[in-house]
């Protein structure tokens, strides 16, 4: 794609967003871009704004002040620390690639004070028990439901992203050793760990459900869609979220909440740190920390054994009764 011949906004958000896909951003990623982008260009416009060289912090402190007070249309909230703070970063990162690519003279964003991401526990978390229930729904479906059986076993098993399944490929899976080849973000591959039992339900989706799907287009995609194509993101959401409801679980909840739930049980279960954050793939540890402060019974049983309050029985609380 050649570099545009116009500074307009939007023309070169179009080749921004063709830069990130050139270097093998993932279409999550670019999809999440431009949507917050579109956000910016279509608040600038209004404010008359449609060039990159009019870009500036003092613009950007309005466009702050405007998130603010910004209140989402489904449901009428407030966007999170965390909200305001990507879609400052993506104007920021847009008109960093502009002046790298010469279309800015210099980047007037580079002194930019970004607010903090704020804390933000995970919306949705599933027990173990409700994960189970949720995994027997698909046995209601058929041959449909085997394959969603399969992939929510995968899921569940490994803590893998949505678009990590979707590009997992045959010879991804490694049977002898018990592990599986995993293409994350930024082109990182890495080698996890697959539980005995997602694998027994990958030999029978390979030999007697994938079959059913496949055909001369299929390729080596590992899971194929009902097309016989790799599941676009949104499909394989909706399919999770199904089971969801069917289990008669009310709370929020697709791909991800596997992911969370394999985070938060193994480090119930004392896993180091440092290991769940190689099996989910974190480029930063304090992203894996999260889970930390989710993870609530290994410390309520810490407290109880170790703090002088939580071991004392004084008998006060009877006495102080009794003399009423």
């Amino acid at each position: 794609m050649e570099k545009p011949s116009t500074k307009h906004i939007w023309r070169c958000v179009i080749y921004y967003l063709w830069l990130c896909l050139a270097k093998g951003q993932a279409s999550d990623t670019i999809r999440g871009k431009r949507s917050g982008l579109k956000k910016f260009y279509y608040w600038a416009v209004e404010k008359g704004v449609r060039y990159i060289d009019q870009i500036n912090l003092d613009l950007m402190d309005e466009y702050h002040a405007y998130l603010n007070v910004y209140r989402k249309e489904l449901d009428g909230q407030p966007l999170s620390d965390a909200q305001k703070r990507s879609l400052l970063t993506f104007v920021k990162t847009f008109v960093q690639y502009m002046h790298r690519k010469g279309l800015l003279v210099e980047n007037s964003l580079a002194s930019i004070e970004l607010p903090s991401r704020g804390f933000q526990l995970p919306k949705a978390l599933y027990s173990v028990n409700e994960i189970e229930s949720i995994l027997r729904q698909t046995l209601l479906f058929g041959i449909k439901g085997l394959r969603d059986r399969v992939i929510l076993e995968v899921f569940f098993a490994t803590g893998i992203r949505r678009g990590e399944l979707i590009k997992l490929n045959l010879d991804d899976v490694d049977f002898q050793n018990e592990l599986i080849r995993v293409h994350g973000k930024g082109k990182r591959e890495r080698l996890i760990p697959i539980s005995k039992r997602a694998l027994e339900w990958l030999v029978l989706y390979i030999g007697k459900v994938r079959p059913m799907f496949a055909f001369i287009g299929s390729g080596n995609s590992l899971f194929l869609a009902n097309n016989g194509k790799r599941y676009k993101p949104g499909k394989l959401s909706d399919m999770a979220s199904q089971y969801v409801k069917l289990a008669g679980i009310e709370r929020p909840g697709a791909c991800h909440l596997y992911r969370h739930s394999t985070a938060t049980e193994m480090l119930e279960n004392d896993a180091d740190l440092r290991h769940v954050q190689e099996l989910l793939g974190h480029a930063d540890i304090s992203t894996t920390q999260i889970y930390t402060h989710v993870s609530r019974a290994k410390l309520s049983a810490v407290y109880s054994d170790t703090h002088p309050s939580a071991q004392s029985d004084s008998g006060l609380f009877v006495k102080v009764k009794n003399s009423f």
